[in-house]
């Protein structure tokens, strides 16, 4: 759904006032951005260089250099300053609001294109699907169909009454289209403050006194938005790069648990972000069990505010050794890089109101100053001096370094791969059609493309069948491991009944099962990559000799490369939280309402199925048929690209004779050059 409405300037959303020093820490990205376009540059020249059905291959491999933008994930504690640090990351002074009510279930993601781009501005904004949305109203969410399962009515009751009313607001704002937007989308061909404020902000309760008519507009798709894209152009920005902002970990339902995982599912690098004030403590549980599904290296931790404390300089020494002790405890990412910073400061500077700090946070800044240079006196522009210290430099190059070596160089190496092996083919066309017959092959070439059509089918259904045998060997381990961890939770509940009774309440930390999925998610993954490994091999042998049998020594020069092997995603629905999770009052609730030891350990049993059960799912199907997904596509572009290759051989095999005019004509001449230099350029990024 397209729509289009006036601007309105007073909303426009406002650059950076200082463009000086805000692509500081971004030089890997930039270099990248050259790399990339270099490489651009290669595959436009190759493009005139080829054979009709090679042609349609570099096509694609052109599509996929410009559709490619490595994405980032910020998540983070509630008030955190999450936002605020989205928005100084972009260059933008107040992209996203930043000073409402957090509460909303949508992940905006921002994608960036640099400006010399000219990349389109816009917006659109996904509705829940009717099915999502009646999950929420009628269950309550996850955390209302776990509280359904304990038994917990008196936390049913105040889900429902929020639900209700969250209901009641959503209908008065969208009368009678409130069912007709289920599962459609607004399209916008710009945003500002007021159309962000409208889908991603919650607004005022209807019944306020003295409502501003004024803000009916805020918060009127806020309930049943469920993501929202936004398209700039970012000065700051060398290369194109998508941010997502995602909401927190620990709302009332539980909805916003669900989005968050998914956007981490959908990047490689995730930023979190915590609060000086309030580093990483015990009740940041649901963001730890998130972020000890990723490995050290996609994990960047960003400590916020740190213009809120006394003395920053030592302060951040201790904050550091807290944050890697509580991720040492909980087995977390520990090793992974922690930057101190404030985006308030950053924001002072992209509006250029330095000279307004409040005192406290100007303290902590020429605190921070002396401990740094030893000085109060700075041989820099106060706003560089300040960017700086804000920690946005060194995140952006932390970012910028782990994009590029996690994403971008195999991603060039990939496509760079391919194109030399469209190259070199071109070369092994030209003598194919100066050898003409001279090669005596056992396959027609009317019959080698059914020959290849047959040979691709087959590695794909042998590497298909591999896998199967993989994931199913996984399921069986993964559901012995549910199983003996509900028989071990279940005998120790049994064993502190018969010490301590019923009436002191028992706890069971589920880290255990988490733990043992996680290591034969690890084996898993290993195999698929070892066995994938195997059967690219394979199909570029297969291929190789194929080639060879139809046409001779002339395709000796081709530079078949095997596929790159994919990465396995990280388990992140572990991060899901479950029953044992809690130990508040609905849990007490459940234990004191059961009676009998019988009783106590059937419907533990049911509730701990009940509750795993949903995260099993995702870890044994959900994860695996992404991964399926991913290793089958690398090997099917593999052989289609081949194919491309064998149908531009056949072609020149068919147009053969006609060699003293090749060598005499110039035009070949020069593209014979032409493809010489484009090979040499291709081959620097495969290396």
């Amino acid at each position: 759904m397209n729509i289009e409405v006036e601007i309105d300037p007073a909303t426009n959303i406002r650059a950076s006032a200082h463009r000086t020093n805000l692509s500081s820490g971004m030089e890997d990205l930039a270099a990248f951005a050259q790399k990339a376009s270099e490489l651009e540059g290669a595959l436009d020249r190759l493009v005139d260089l080829t054979g009709e059905e090679s042609r349609r291959s570099v096509s694609r491999l052109k599509d996929q250099l410009a559709a490619f933008e490595p994405s980032v994930t910020v998540l983070g504690q509630v008030k955190s300053g999450k936002t605020s640090l989205i928005n100084a990351m972009t260059g933008w002074a107040d992209l996203l609001p930043s000073d409402v009510n957090p509460w909303t279930s949508v992940v905006t993601s921002l994608h960036l294109t640099p400006a010399a781009e000219n990349g389109e501005t816009g917006a659109r904004f996904q509705f829940m699907t009717e099915e999502e949305w009646d999950r929420l109203t009628t269950k309550g969410g996850r955390i209302g169909e776990l509280a359904g399962r304990a038994g917990a009515e008196g936390e049913l009751n105040k889900i429902r009454e929020q639900i209700h009313s969250m209901r009641e607001k959503s209908r008065r704002r969208l009368g009678r289209n409130f069912e007709l937007l289920m599962g459609q989308e607004h399209e916008y061909g710009y945003f500002d403050k007021n159309l962000l404020e409208r889908y991603i902000c919650l607004g005022d309760d209807f019944d306020v006194p003295d409502h501003d008519p004024a803000s009916d507009d805020q918060g009127r798709f806020a309930d049943i938005t469920r993501s929202a894209e936004l398209y700039l152009n970012c000065h700051t920005m060398p290369f194109r790069l998508c941010l997502r902002d995602t909401p927190g970990v620990n709302d009332t339902f539980m909805m916003r648990e669900m989005v968050t995982i998914r956007a981490i599912r959908d990047s490689r690098v995730c930023v979190v972000v915590l609060s000086a004030g309030q580093a990483l403590t015990s009740v940041d549980m649901a963001l730890v069990r998130m972020i000890s599904t990723l490995k050290s290296r996609e994990v960047i931790i960003f400590v916020n505010r740190i213009d809120e404390l006394s003395d920053p300089a030592n302060q951040m020494i201790e904050i550091e050794e807290s944050i890697r002790g509580t991720l040492k405890n909980n087995d977390g990412p520990q090793d992974a890089q922690i930057i101190f910073g404030s985006a308030y400061w950053a924001g002072k500077v992209l509006h250029g109101e330095l000279g307004d700090m409040s005192e406290a946070n100007a303290d902590a800044l020429l605190n921070l100053t002396k401990a740094v240079l030893g000085t109060t006196k700075i041989d820099q522009s106060p706003s560089a001096h300040v960017w700086e210290l804000s920690g946005l430099p060194a995140l952006m190059r932390a970012l910028s370094s782990q994009i590029v070596l996690s994403l971008g160089e195999p991603f060039l190496k990939k496509i760079a791969s391919s194109a030399v092996a469209i190259a070199t083919s071109q070369k092994a066309a030209r003598t194919v059609m100066v050898e003409g017959n001279d090669f005596k092959s056992d396959v027609s070439m009317y019959e080698v493309r059914a020959e290849f059509e047959r040979m691709a089918e087959t590695n794909l259904s042998r590497f298909k069948a591999s896998m199967a045998e993989i994931f199913a060997e996984y399921h069986t381990r993964a559901d012995r491991v549910h199983e003996n961890f509900i028989e071990r939770a279940t005998h120790s509940l049994l064993a502190h009944l018969e010490v301590y009774g019923d009436e002191q309440i028992w706890e069971y930390d589920p880290a255990g099962l988490r733990i043992l999925l996680r290591s034969a998610y690890s084996t898993m993954g290993s195999k698929v990559r070892k066995d994938a490994e195997a059967h690219y091999e394979a199909a570029v042998s297969d291929t190789a000799h194929l080639l060879y049998r139809c046409f001779g020594p002339a395709v000796e020069g081709i530079q078949l490369s095997v596929p790159g092997i994919p990465q396995i995603p990280s388990p992140v629905t572990l991060g899901q939280t479950i029953a044992l999770d809690f130990n508040d009052s609905w849990w007490a609730m459940w234990w004191r309402r059961t009676r009998g030891y019988q009783a106590f350990a059937k419907q533990f049993r049911e509730l701990i199925r009940s509750e795993t059960d949903d995260f099993m799912t995702q870890m044994k199907d959900g994860q695996t048929s992404t991964i399926e997904a991913d290793f089958v596509e690398e090997l099917r572009g593999f052989l289609e690209e081949q194919k491309g290759i064998l149908l531009d051989l056949i072609s020149g095999a068919h147009r053969s004779g006609g060699v003293e005019d090749m060598f005499c004509d110039k035009d070949e001449q020069t593209r014979n050059h032409a493809l010489k230099e484009t090979l040499r350029t291709l081959e620097r990024y495969v290396k």
